[in-house]
């Protein structure tokens, strides 16, 4: 079951550009307390140099997280951003660095 996110192993756009950042770092934060992930992702996303993407897995949709990077992280690149339901309990998100 999810929660109004895509669960079928398709990217929120339904696609994945050609042009796509691949991602530098992979977080798996699933195991990780839920008042240490954001930290944890907005220092590795920091250690990114331009054109590198962050990959994160979570146990949950990380719609919060893409409004909080939209909102306060000059370098996201909310425009590619990418997300993946892979079954119960695994999203995978893609966060492009400008």
């Amino acid at each position: 079951m999810t929660t109004g996110g895509i669960c079928s192993g398709e990217s929120l756009h339904g696609h994945i550009p050609e042009d796509a950042c691949m991602p530098a770092t992979t977080l798996d934060l699933r195991d990780v307390p839920p008042p240490e992930r954001h930290p944890k992702i907005h220092d590795a996303f920091e250690d990114l140099e331009h054109g590198e993407a962050l990959e994160i897995i979570n146990d949950h949709e990380p719609k919060p997280l893409f409004y909080e990077f939209q909102a306060e992280v000059d370098a996201f690149d909310a425009d590619n951003y990418e997300v993946a339901c892979q079954g119960e309990g695994k999203f995978v998100a893609t966060l492009p660095k400008k």
